[in-house]
């Protein structure tokens, strides 16, 4: 049996290798090093002196090259982006095997020629750090461009005369499309709130410790995507690394930004009692 593969959730690399002249290489060996959890991928260039690694892990990668009669050459600080494939063109300088040339670089450029698809990934250092009310991923979409808010939809959408009160009521439209267009992805798995629809909710909260990446595909999604003709969100969750990490967050709501209003001291109503933030146990 074949198991099924979500092509939402990985990314792939390309490239060519030449020398300092513009001929083609073939034949040279290809190794692609994932720096958080040191796996390797090894490829050989064709005839025409391409190479390709298809469904790789979003990542930061090192990527070595090594040719009979070219010195060796290792890219570092590749950053692969989900559902964005990057290029890397390689030229080898002829010298001797043993003197390296190492390169810091970065795959991805501001402008996307792969593909038609429009839209932006936001990497794990901006969704742990851009502020979020109830911290779920989610609602980073109303920062993409193509996106207006349009307010709350308290109402009873769901046919229930008790209206929205468990789910994020925001409503939002995707270059036009209707909230309920918006299509939500956790590692290749849908996650969709049927029951609302609604552009800013999914049924299944992420919060931004688990999400290492999201992308957002505005306009021009490509075919692996499926359905909806609103945006369609990817949401990747952070992978294991050979190092122990972890986060801690905490939310206080401080008493001095809470202070008893002009109306309520006229009317000598008392202060409620001071707000502490908790204690860390440890």
């Amino acid at each position: 049996m074949t198991s099924e593969l979500f092509g939402q959730a990985v990314t792939s690399l390309r490239g060519t290798v030449t020398d300092p002249s513009g001929a083609v290489i073939p034949g040279a060996n290809i190794k692609l090093i994932s720096a958080v959890t040191g796996a390797v991928r090894s490829g050989v260039t064709d005839a025409g002196g391409a190479y390709q690694f298809q469904q790789l892990q979003p990542g930061i990668y090192a990527l070595e090259v090594d040719a009979p009669s070219f010195g060796p050459l290792r890219k570092e600080n590749i950053e692969l982006q989900v559902a964005l494939p990057a290029t890397i063109n390689v030229v080898m300088q002829v010298g001797s095997t043993n003197q390296a040339v190492e390169v810091t670089t970065e795959a991805q450029t501001t402008i996307n020629t792969t593909d038609a698809t429009l839209g932006n990934v936001l990497n794990s250092q901006q969704v742990s750090t851009l502020p979020i009310q109830g911290r779920n991923v989610v609602d980073l979409l109303s920062l993409q461009p193509g996106v207006t808010f349009l307010g709350r939809s308290d109402g009873s959408s769901s046919g229930t005369s008790g209206g929205n009160t468990g789910s994020d009521s925001r409503s939002g439209a995707v270059n036009g499309a209707r909230s309920d267009q918006s299509n939500v992805t956790l590692d290749g798995v849908d996650v969709n709130d049927e029951n609302y629809g609604y552009a800013f909710d999914s049924v299944l909260r992420m919060t931004q410790d688990a999400v290492a990446e999201i992308r957002v595909t505005t306009s021009n999604p490509n075919a692996e995507a499926g359905r909806s003709s609103g945006a369609q969100i990817t949401l990747i969750t952070k992978s294991g690394t050979n190092r122990f990490h972890g986060s801690v967050y905490e939310y206080n709501r401080n008493a001095s930004f809470t202070a008893n209003d002009w109306f309520n001291m006229r009317t000598q109503l008392a202060n409620g009692q001071s707000n502490r933030p908790p204690a860390l146990v440890r």
